[in-house]
């Protein structure tokens, strides 16, 4: 005999207020991407699932939420191609699908992804992690659902501050012309390296991709990287190290200057998406001479940002 349960989620809340979101957190699996033109990728990503509840009910059915997951990933496993925006796109129709209740659904994806670089003298392959990032918003609108979907990293590279670097620069000056004469010691402030304080960088972009558009994550990873004042690699050699340092050190930039450069870029390589495409650039410098660390943000259409381009141009 079959034991039918009642739905307490079904019930009228005592406190009819509405809920912006509600879900699941923290759903691992286990993702294989083939590519048509290069090697598959493995991805084990984390999923955040909600949709909004109404006033007059008590709870989402939560299972249904990890279920639309599982299902369009085995879906996704037995395809040949998907981008993982894509793939956050078929979650939320699905989960809206299963909660006829919500309004909106959002899914968001965060995953390791590995990809192989060489060292920048020795050219020693090496493999280096980094965050891929994928989101989907959806929502009725007469009767439709409507989604939105954005593919993103978040990459970690170097920083060099402009500001210590002038201020050393000023003092070596000073200390050279002690013994040298101007000339002489202008050829030495053109030669030499000057030191600086130096940060972690933690660059992340956003970018929408409207249908019938591809934006590749892999891109978006290249893009963060050339923004600051230089990638990062897990193996390096005496040589590698010293290359690393001396170019870093001739591309000082600030927190703001990251985020500025990786628009740039953007817009050099984007600027066909529609002007509504919705862009998040972000850059985190955790400081080596402060407790605390520096931020810089710009959230805007490719519209607006062209726009500011042009302006400055």
């Amino acid at each position: 005999m079959v034991v039918c349960f009642p739905d307490t989620q079904d019930n009228i809340p005592r406190i009819p207020v509405h809920l912006t979101r509600v879900g699941v957190t923290g759903v691992k699996k286990l993702l294989k991407i083939e590519r048509s033109d290069k090697r598959p990728i493995v991805l084990l990503p984390t999923f955040d699932a909600f949709v909004d509840l109404p006033n007059n009910q008590r709870g989402i059915h939560m299972s249904r939420s990890p279920e639309a997951i599982s299902e369009v990933v085995e879906e996704v496993v037995n395809s040949s191609f998907v981008e993982v925006e894509s793939l956050c796109a078929k979650i939320v129709h699905t989960m809206m699908e299963k909660h006829k209740y919500a309004k909106m659904a959002e899914v968001r994806m965060t995953s390791d992804y590995m990809f192989i670089k060489k060292s920048p003298v020795t050219k020693n392959k090496t493999q280096e992690i980094t965050k891929l990032v994928a989101k989907a918003i959806g929502y009725r609108e007469d009767e439709k659902i409507k989604i939105r979907k954005s593919i993103g990293a978040e990459v970690i590279g170097m920083t060099v501050c402009p500001c210590a670097q002038e201020s050393v620069m000023e003092s070596d000056k000073t200390k050279l012309l002690e013994f040298l004469d101007e000339e002489t010691t202008q050829k030495v402030l053109d030669t030499v390296t000057f030191a600086s304080h130096n940060q972690r960088g933690i660059g992340t972009v956003m970018i929408e991709v409207p249908e019938n558009q591809t934006v590749r994550g892999e891109d978006i990873i290249q893009i963060i990287e050339e923004s600051m004042s230089s990638p990062v690699c897990e193996l390096l050699k005496r040589p590698d190290e010293n290359a690393v340092v001396i170019n870093a050190h001739q591309k000082p930039a600030f927190v703001e200057d990251c985020v500025r450069n990786m628009i740039e870029k953007i817009i050099k390589n984007y600027s066909h998406l529609p002007n509504d495409t919705l862009v998040t650039v972000r850059q985190v410098n955790e400081e080596s001479i402060h407790r605390h660390n520096a931020f810089a943000e710009k959230i805007s259409t490719m519209g607006e940002l062209k726009e500011e381009i042009h302006d400055m141009i």
